[in-house]
């Protein structure tokens, strides 16, 4: 079953609030031109995101978005409605970004953020990390991209220590 929202308010979700193998989905956020050839101009020119013309003729059949913009997009989805405001840590880092098929201005991409493990730490127990696979799923739900992330965050109530 596909959720719409996690259980918990965003500046009330600790570690425990992220239910392992939970499926949840937010969005859409429509990708607009202007924003497609702002963000290439500046941090991705390549012709294919910054010239319509150019684009038109080449493999794609017209202007696509940055991968990197695409992946940005769903970063503002996923710190809208997944991401803990009161109990977020830190990111350690993201694994296997992909980018599967092209991301168009007009497209209306929703965020399908899958909680794959939740795994206490050993060395800090008033936290864990929270492994999550995220997608960017089109109008057409086809999974334009994804990658697997990882937050650290705080546990509502730690274990009690060795002495009790």
């Amino acid at each position: 079953m596909i959720h719409s929202a996690l259980p918990t308010p965003r500046d009330q979700r600790y570690f425990e609030d992220y239910p392992v193998s939970e499926v949840f989905e937010f969005g859409p956020i429509r990708v607009e031109e202007e924003e497609v050839l702002t963000f290439a101009t500046r941090y991705d020119p390549q012709p294919m995101h910054i010239d319509p013309e150019f684009a038109a003729q080449g493999p794609f059949g017209g202007l696509i978005a940055s991968g990197w913009h695409t992946l940005s997009l769903m970063m503002r989805l996923m710190v809208d409605h997944y991401s803990s405001t009161n109990a977020g840590l830190a990111s350690p880092g993201v694994d296997e970004v992909r980018w599967t098929r092209p991301v168009r201005p007009g497209d209306s991409l929703t965020l399908r953020a899958t909680v794959l493990e939740a795994i206490p730490s050993r060395s800090k127990p008033d936290r864990g990390v929270i492994r999550s696979l995220m997608e960017a799923v089109n109008q057409d739900g086809d999974v334009v991209a994804s990658f697997k992330g990882m937050n650290l965050i705080l546990r509502r109530t730690p274990p009690p220590g060795p002495n009790g």
